[in-house]
C-alpha cells in the first residue's frame, strides 16, 4: 500500500501539506488540492488503514441522488454505474428524499467512505452550497445548473425546455395553460422549467398562471385538481416532470375529464412508462442515461488528470406523443369575470 510520503514525493510537496488535503483538516491551494488527489489516486492510496474504506481496494464515487424511485435518476445512475464499471470505480448512492436538510447528513456519510468524487443532484444549489462541507472531493453537479462554489455541472436547458413545451401547447390554440409543479425548494429544475413557461406565455401575451406546487414523495395518485380546475379553467396542463404528468392525467379524469379531448397534458422527462400509456404523453424527452456517463466522465477527469471543472450541456427533443389536441372551444374563466 502506498504511503503518505510516496503521495509527497509525486506532488511534490511536504508531507504535512498530503496530510492536511486527505484528512480535510487545513487550508490549501486549489492547484496543490488537485495535484494531492491525483497522486494519491494514481499510486491507489487508502485512508485510515483498519477501517472498511482501508480495506476495500477497489475505489469508489459518491453519488446524491433526490430519489432512486424517479425513472430519471435511475437512468443517471445507470449511466453512471456503466462508465465507472469501466473505470474499475464502484457507485455508492444516497437519496435526500427531495429535502434539502437532509443533504449535508447523505453528504457526509458519502464521505466517510472516502470516495475518489461526488456526483450531486442537490434541491437547489444555490442555497445548498452554503450548508455542504468546506472541503469536499472533485465534485460534478447533475440535473443542477452550476454555481459559484460548484463550477463543474452536466445540465440541459430546462428552462428552453419550458418554453418550448409552452410554446408548442400556444401553438396549438390553448390560452389557459396551468403549471403543475414540485416544489421549487425541492426542485431547481421545476422551478427553471416554470420560468420557461413564463417566458412562453408573456411572449404570446398570455396571462401567467401561478404554479400549482405540491409534494414530489407523498406520491401522485391522490393528487386533487377539482378546485383549480373548476376556478381557472384550463384547456391544457404542464407537469413539471412525467410522473407528475401522468397523476394529473389520472387527477383529470376522477373530473370527469377526458384527455386530450378536454385537457392537454404534458410533461418533461421522456420516461418510459409514459410513452406506454394511451395516448401516449406529450413531454420533453431528455438524455438522462448520456447525462449520467457524461458526469461520470467529467467527475474521472477532474480526479485522475486535475481537468478544470466545465459546464457540460447536452440537448433534449420534444416527443409530440398524443396527449395534447388543439383547443377545445371551452367558456370564459370564472377568475375573469367581472
Amino acid at each position: 500500500m502506498s504511503t503518505i510520503e510516496e503521495i509527497a514525493s509525486r506532488a511534490g510537496c511536504s508531507m504535512a501539506t498530503v496530510s492536511r488535503v486527505l484528512n480535510r483538516s487545513g487550508p490549501v491551494s486549489e492547484a496543490m488540492l488537485r495535484r494531492v488527489r491525483k497522486a494519491a489516486l494514481e499510486l491507489g492510496y487508502q485512508k485510515l488503514e483498519g477501517t472498511i474504506a482501508a480495506k476495500r481496494h477497489r475505489p469508489v464515487v459518491g453519488v446524491l441522488i433526490p430519489s432512486i424511485s424517479n425513472p430519471v435518476f435511475a437512468a443517471s445512475l445507470s449511466g453512471i454505474q456503466s462508465r465507472m464499471r469501466v473505470a474499475g470505480h464502484g457507485v455508492l448512492i444516497a437519496q435526500s428524499d427531495y429535502d434539502p436538510a437532509r443533504e449535508p447528513d447523505a453528504i457526509a456519510a458519502l464521505l466517510a467512505e472516502n470516495p475518489t468524487g461526488l456526483i450531486m443532484t442537490l434541491c437547489n444549489p444555490l442555497v445548498s452550497q452554503s450548508t455542504l462541507s468546506v472541503d469536499l472531493p472533485p465534485t460534478v453537479l447533475l440535473h443542477n445548473q452550476p454555481t459559484p462554489r460548484f463550477k463543474a455541472a452536466v445540465t440541459t436547458d430546462n428552462r428552453r425546455a419550458g418554453q418550448e413545451l409552452a410554446n408548442h401547447l400556444i401553438h396549438h390554440g390553448h390560452r389557459q395553460i396551468l403549471f403543475v409543479s414540485g416544489w421549487f425548494a425541492s426542485s431547481d429544475r421545476a422551478r427553471l422549467r416554470y420560468e420557461g413557461y413564463c417566458d412562453a406565455m408573456q411572449g404570446a401575451g398570455l396571462e401567467i398562471a401561478d404554479a400549482l406546487q405540491v409534494s414530489l414523495t407523498t406520491g401522485y395518485g391522490d393528487l386533487d385538481l377539482s378546485e383549480i380546475l373548476s376556478l381557472y379553467r384550463p384547456t391544457a396542463i404542464i407537469a413539471s416532470n412525467d410522473l407528475l404528468a401522468l397523476g394529473v392525467i389520472s387527477a383529470v379524469r376522477r373530473e370527469g375529464l377526458q384527455v386530450p379531448d378536454d385537457v392537454s397534458v404534458a410533461g418533461f422527462d421522456g420516461i418510459a412508462i409514459g410513452q406506454l400509456v394511451y395516448p401516449p404523453l406529450t413531454t420533453i424527452e431528455m438524455a438522462d442515461v448520456s447525462m449520467g456517463a457524461t458526469a461520470a466522465s467529467l467527475l474521472l477527469d477532474m480526479a485522475a488528470n486535475s481537468a478544470v471543472p466545465r459546464h457540460l450541456t447536452l440537448d433534449y427533443k420534444l416527443n409530440p406523443g398524443g396527449t395534447v389536441r388543439q383547443a377545445p372551444q371551452t367558456p370564459e374563466p370564472i377568475s375573469s369575470r367581472a
